[in-house]
């Protein structure tokens, strides 16, 4: 990230925008393009309409969606899916669901999203997924599904569980255990050539690269269909519960106070921030072993302002906790306030919002059909 401030500067980061509402200190590090590398790319990932974002989803990985599309090449294509079909893994209300969809695509909109730019639709709109991932299935071998650890992890974290060794599979369904050939339909039906992926999310890439590789080997022709797509490491910031700085921020944690919603108005902001655990020990360091709720502070903060934690915390000599979590109000509330506004103005504008869903559903139809008008060829299915 970015270079240490000095002690001097009270309230961090305010400066221009680079896109909408992001500080100058968000840069993620994706992958360079050089003359050499500068062929098309078709960038991809998704999205799960589960409820508003919490500040780690939005640490995590909304910012770095606005980064690939500020810093894509003119000829590259962008695609950023609301995956409602990945949401009914888990039980969901029909109502909030519904609801739920259409705030995640005003929140995409609002952090800055372009939909001239890129391709923002909802993925049950468009039903060659569904297709192309019920081939996938035909040809995925039920070992290599065996051996995806995910869905424990996703179950655990439904229970609001930290540990994941209790969870058997007598809580698994088929849409979850089957979930990533739906993920690995959700690329292919692009011919994406990059997807940005969380560690919790590679193990499912290597499953797509597999199954993108064994259709092209057993279905042959003149040029091979899919692509093997190239992860891309984008950098992000993991960030804990304010009240349980063991486990990551969640949204199913029965304590709503342990997270931060990009919703949540500054006096919400403040009193979260206010109550979160933090220790005993004099002075601010950076040691997320011995002070895993210091370090979540810290870490909120230098996400911000583009700081080295470890500088972040020498700034804070001679302070105490007060004086950092004042710090990090005042950053969040910066942070969140032009989004959330932004994302107030769009929910009044459904119309709006219907209207960006029905045409990037229209882009994303046409060139996923052209993917399977060529699979159903090879198949046998035309």
């Amino acid at each position: 990230m970015l270079a240490s401030l000095s002690s001097s500067f009270r309230l961090l980061s305010r400066r221009t925008p680079r896109c909408r509402y992001f500080s100058n200190s968000f840069t993620t590090k994706i992958e360079a393009v050089t003359p050499e590398t500068r062929r098309k790319r078709v960038i991809l990932s998704g999205i799960q309409p589960t409820g508003v974002p919490h500040l780690g989803n939005y640490l995590g990985a909304l910012v770095n969606w606005v980064d690939l599309q500020r810093n894509a090449a003119p000829e590259d294509e962008l695609l950023f899916s609301i995956v409602g079909w990945h949401a009914m893994t888990l039980p969901q209300r029909p109502k909030d669901l519904m609801e739920s969809r259409m705030d995640m695509l005003a929140i995409l909109l609002a952090i800055g999203i372009d939909p001239k730019r890129s391709i923002v639709y909802h993925q049950n709109d468009v039903l060659t997924h569904a297709e192309l991932a019920w081939i996938l299935n035909c040809i995925t071998p039920m070992g290599k599904l065996k051996r995806m650890t995910t869905w424990k992890s996703r179950l655990a974290a439904s229970k609001n569980l930290t540990d994941d060794s209790d969870i058997d599979e007598t809580s698994l369904n088929v849409g979850l255990f089957t979930y990533p050939v739906l993920m690995s339909a959700d690329i292919l039906v692009y011919r994406a050539t990059h997807v940005p992926v969380g560690d919790d999310q590679t193990q499912h890439l290597e499953l797509c690269r597999d199954l993108a590789d064994q259709f092209n080997r057993t279905y042959k022709a003149k040029h091979r269909l899919f692509p093997l797509p190239i992860p891309l490491n984008t950098p992000s910031k993991r960030i804990l519960s304010l009240r349980d700085p063991t486990s990551k921020m969640s949204k199913s944690s029965p304590d709503a106070a342990s997270r931060i919603l990009f919703t949540d108005s500054p006096s919400e902001i403040a009193s979260k921030i206010r109550v979160a655990v933090t220790d005993s020990i004099p002075g601010i360091t950076y040691d997320p072993i011995n002070r895993p709720g210091t370090a979540n502070l810290l870490t909120i903060l230098s996400a911000y302002t583009g700081e080295d934690v470890h500088a972040a915390a020498k700034r804070f000599e001679g302070k105490n906790h007060g004086a950092l979590k004042t710090e990090v109000t005042e950053v969040v509330q910066e942070m969140l306030r032009g989004p959330r506004e932004e994302y107030g103005r769009l929910k009044g504008d459904k119309g709006y919002l219907v209207e960006v869903a029905k045409e990037g559903a229209e882009k994303a139809r046409e060139k996923s059909e052209a993917t399977m008008k060529e699979v159903r060829e090879r198949i046998g299915l035309a």
